[in-house]
């Protein structure tokens, strides 16, 4: 099966790690798929153990309201497991390494 190219970008900040994201798949999904492990828990956007900001981009959520308040979402926040990417996107997201091998 061949891999279709990406939709989208996603660059990890301080790390300044890209990964590929592609059709359907939540940054959080992404993420992982690259080799990188980042907080998480529920992964249908109410724990927001993955919360982090966004500094660059757009994305919106396969659920009609994840666990963020307007305020929250006006100062960038987002929850990667549950949001699509609407272009590249930079995440400041200072815990994400390398999962071990």
């Amino acid at each position: 099966m061949a891999v279709s190219d990406p939709v989208a970008w996603l660059t990890l900040q301080p790390q300044g790690e890209r990964v590929p994201v592609h059709a359907g798949q939540s940054l959080l999904e992404a993420a992982l798929a690259a080799g990188f492990d980042l907080p998480r828990s529920c992964r249908n956007g109410t724990c927001r153990a993955c919360r982090c900001r966004m500094t660059a981009g757009r994305v919106r959520y396969r659920v009609e309201w994840p666990g963020l308040s307007p305020d929250e979402r006006e100062a960038g926040e987002v929850l990667p497991c549950v949001a699509l990417p609407d272009g590249d996107v930079v995440l400041s997201q200072p815990l994400a390494r390398r999962a071990s091998t």
